[in-house]
């Protein structure tokens, strides 16, 4: 049995709150006046803004550390939040003390989509677009060779632009997209159209992976305006189900069978489930929907192009035969609300102790998994023996890891749901 100091983790779903210069190395100067910027508002807020956008900053994207009460949906500043959010060098610190050895992180600011980038003019929107990615590969993950995972965010408003930024970036190491859960809701061509089929060849030509987040379309799953945000959280795997059965019956997986999607901070207990629904439906409707898998069956489909990324899910550990070893891969989720930081070893082992899952198994889910998927490798920097739980925390002796209080100001639960309800009636109001 692997006890959790020996784990070697390779996180697939972190985040990154972006630093105030984010685009200051790496945007064309004749655009830098433009660009977005982050500043303080008159509440005390870190907000960015470009031309009207005015986007507000972290609230549950950035909690890690800090005391489950201070836990909520309302916007924040930099100096309420871990430096490990923002700041790559403190970042791997926090990584080190969590036993992590590697880590692919998420935008939060571009949206998993780079839309908050889009402008009236084009040549901006695909040089910030480029900024971003060349901030990302070459600033964020160039600053620790080893430690990241590269991703690269699309041009989400131009397929042919977005296939080109897959295959620049993939010249420089990048391997994975992160892209949308369902293109219609953002008023882009669905899955079923022929107009992504750009990006769906440029990943598979260059072995990038396309890493869809929960959250990725805009919705929010709020079946109403008076919901408790309860309700909300526990929803928020349904969006990546729904994603996993548009693109599992899509032109997508039949025209590009080359193509590999993760589904990302979806969880995967689900999956044994889902895989019945998907063949007891083939076997009951292919006739008259003319579904064709070339003689296999969804689920065997589901196996060969999806990766399912979980924190913990004991239940997915349980069911791991059935869902297929091969398509699970761990995520610490940090600085996240569901994230376990520091603790996330712990967690884990005692969910692979409870479900009896060997070593080979266990490297698998932990880390090989993530290698092979995303073209990774972080041995060829960071020796085997200096991978582990125990060594990379003997790296961080001394490093603060205690819960501590941030926020400049404390708000009462009642102010806390009475801002979610704001959100939640708009969303409910914009059709989620």
């Amino acid at each position: 049995m692997t006890e959790a100091d020996d784990l070697i983790l390779i996180s697939v779903d972190d985040h990154l709150i972006e630093p105030p210069d984010l685009f200051v190395h790496h945007l064309d100067a004749r655009y830098l006046d433009r660009a977005p910027k982050l500043s303080r508002n008159a509440e005390g807020n870190d907000v960015w803004t470009f031309g009207q956008l005015v986007m507000e900053t972290a609230a549950l994207n950035a909690v890690a550390g800090r005391p489950k009460e201070e836990y909520g949906l309302e916007p924040q500043s930099l100096d309420e939040v871990r430096p490990g959010c923002y700041d790559v060098h403190e970042r791997v610190k926090d990584m080190d003390a969590g036993g992590v050895l590697a880590s692919m992180n998420f935008p939060s600011f571009p949206t998993f989509t780079g839309r908050t980038l889009l402008s009236d003019d084009l040549d901006l929107s695909l040089a910030l677009v480029r900024a971003y990615n060349d901030f990302h590969i070459d600033e964020w993950c160039g600053a620790h060779p080893g430690r990241f995972i590269p991703m690269a965010i699309p041009a989400i408003w131009d397929a042919e632009l977005t296939a080109a930024e897959v295959r620049r970036v993939a010249a420089k190491g990048c391997h994975s997209l992160s892209f949308t859960e369902n293109p219609a809701a953002l008023g882009y061509p669905s899955f079923h159209s022929d107009y992504w089929d750009p990006v769906w060849k440029a990943c598979c030509d260059t072995g990038t992976v396309l890493s869809i987040h929960l959250g990725s379309s805009g919705r929010l799953a709020v079946p109403a305006a008076d919901s408790p945000p309860d309700v909300m959280i526990t929803l928020q795997p349904m969006n990546i189900q729904s994603a996993a059965a548009d693109l599992l019956w899509s032109r997508v997986i039949k025209n590009f069978p080359d193509i590999r999607i993760a589904l990302s901070e979806g969880g995967n207990g689900w999956v044994p489930y889902f895989l019945d629904r998907l063949d007891r439906t083939y076997e009951m409707h292919h006739a008259w929907t003319q579904q064709d898998f070339g003689g296999r069956l969804p689920s065997e489909v589901f196996r060969e192009h999806f990766l399912t990324c979980f924190i913990s899910d004991p239940v997915g550990v349980e069911l791991r035969e059935r869902i297929g070893v091969d398509n699970m891969c761990w995520e610490a989720d940090y600085p996240h609300s569901d994230s376990m930081w520091p603790n996330a070893p712990e967690e884990l082992a005692a969910v692979f102790a409870a479900n009896a899952v060997p070593d080979d198994q266990v490297r698998k889910i932990t880390h090989e998994n993530a290698m092979r998927w995303y073209s990774f490798d972080p041995f060829a920097h960071v020796p085997k023996e200096a991978a582990t739980v125990g060594a990379r925390r003997a790296q961080a002796v001394g490093h603060d890891v205690s819960i501590m209080s941030r926020s400049s100001r404390v708000r009462t639960p009642d102010e806390k749901l009475e801002g979610f309800r704001r959100r939640a009636k708009a969303a409910v109001a914009a059709g989620n």
